[in-house]
């Protein structure tokens, strides 16, 4: 459990880091007299840093496991996040968050991690899980950083002074994550039965090539059409962690304590939604299969754009946060259903998998923001929810080698599914989970006596 812990930990800290001036741009937009189009294009930039690094951790994990990565990613964002007060111009804020929004590949070690843990029966459930708790991180930061640090160090430290509010108040976030990223390091395993590093040496892994890894992952047709879909569940909540908080104020007319701490709202629904999310899933499979799974994807998606279309049509406050509440249950239940199907397309390559499908979620959220960008809010999210709607629609497509598919898979034409096609990628995808727990073999007292 304390890798558990570390994994949901470790990327709550990181989306902290990563969205703690996002509750303070309308104070920074004043300060540095920016425009709309300014603020967006800073908010792309922070959401286009992961990108590429998600793509590259998921080999990486494959290869060196997820702790070290880790750690490293932690650092490397904590050390801009600590600069955000010295910003003086609107490039130079692009080019802050960029670095700092490398901290959302943190997500890639934080999946691997749980789904080297937990058993295929519950690798939804803790998946989710963790990506939900660390998801919460998006609410604590709206709350922390725009309604307690922002009026505390305004009217208690610096008598009145927004300015040097905002300008100090990421310094806490910074903090956190040097000491979070020190304490992965030290203190956690990347599996059951150790680090990678002994395990190698005692020839207890195979070698991974980190291309053959990723390429595996990049030519699966499963791994592009789940990758969509991630991107509009995933891709609509960092719009909305960006956007909300603007949002709130610009169409009815909050302070920015209050928007913040309204705009929280959807990231709280994390606590609870993308773990009902993954259970839901898992015991959808238990009954259904994978053709459960798929169904509660598709269910998700549909109510979740639906939901969207709504919330841009409220015209009242108390409305509008009531259909918040609604539309980010079901956004976050999506991405826990998502990542209960991820650990079966490839179980032995799942790393490069849930890289590439999590970089979906970011590049989602650089196409929605630039929506908000070029379009009126309430355009922006009517065009959000038509392409949620559509996304539903490609679990059709999900071919997944020994499962069923929604309505059919071609791959199992011509033969009876039954639970041994299912148990040979089980077999694969345990494999990691099993090594744990094989005792009293001396390779396991080998690693306890080193």
């Amino acid at each position: 459990m304390r890798a558990f812990h570390f994994a949901w930990w470790s990327y709550h800290v990181a989306f902290l880091m990563w969205f703690s001036i996002s509750p303070l741009l309308s104070e920074v937009q004043d300060t540095l007299d920016l425009t709309k189009a300014e603020i967006w294009t800073s908010s792309i930039s922070a959401v286009s840093g992961t990108i590429v690094m998600r793509f590259l951790l998921g080999p990486f994990c494959d290869k060196y496991g997820p702790r070290i990565p880790m750690g490293l990613i932690l650092l490397a964002s904590a050390i801009p996040t600590g600069l955000t007060g010295l910003v003086g111009t609107s490039s130079g804020l692009s080019i802050l968050r960029f670095f700092i929004g490398v901290g959302g590949s943190t997500f890639v070690m934080c999946q691997y991690w749980t789904s080297c843990m937990f058993t295929k029966e519950w690798v939804g459930t803790a998946n989710a899980t963790v990506g939900g708790w660390g998801n919460v991180g998006g609410a604590v930061t709206q709350v922390l950083m725009g309604s307690i640090l922002f009026p505390l160090l305004r009217d208690a430290a610096y008598g009145g002074n927004r300015e040097k509010a905002w300008r100090t108040a990421c310094v806490v976030p910074c903090i956190v994550g040097l000491i979070t990223s020190y304490c992965v390091v030290r203190f956690t395993d990347d599996c059951p039965k150790g680090n990678y590093a002994k395990l190698k040496k005692l020839r207890q892994i195979e070698p991974v090539s980190v291309g053959k890894s990723f390429r595996g992952g990049a030519l699966n047709v499963n791994t592009w059409l789940l990758f969509v879909q991630y991107a509009c569940c995933f891709g609509v909540e960092i719009t909305m962690n960006n956007a909300a908080a603007l949002y709130f104020k610009e169409e009815f007319g909050q302070s920015t304590e209050s928007a913040a701490a309204i705009a929280s709202i959807f990231g709280w629904m994390n606590l609870f939604a993308r773990g009902l999310g993954g259970f839901i899933s898992d015991k959808a499979n238990i009954y259904n299969g994978m053709r459960g799974r798929l169904a509660w994807q598709s269910i998700c998606l549909l109510i979740e754009g639906c939901l969207v279309a709504v919330f841009a049509q409220t015209e009242t406050l108390s409305t509008a946060i009531m259909v918040l509440m609604f539309f980010s249950i079901f956004v976050q239940a999506a991405e826990g259903s998502t990542y209960g199907i991820v650990p079966y397309v490839n179980p032995a390559i799942t790393g490069s998998i849930s890289g590439i499908i999590g970089a979906g979620g970011n590049t989602g959220a650089v196409v929605f923001s630039l929506f908000f960008r070029q379009m009126t809010n309430k355009t922006a999210l009517r065009t959000i929810g038509a392409m949620v709607v559509t996304s539903s629609v490609l679990s059709l497509f999900v071919f997944i080698k020994g499962q069923p598919g929604l309505v059919w898979n071609p791959h199992l034409d011509n033969q009876t599914y039954d639970d041994d096609d299912e148990d040979d990628d089980d077999d694969h995808m345990n494999q990691k989970h099993e090594m744990g727990f094989k005792e009293g073999t001396k390779d396991e007292e080998a690693i306890q006596a080193s």
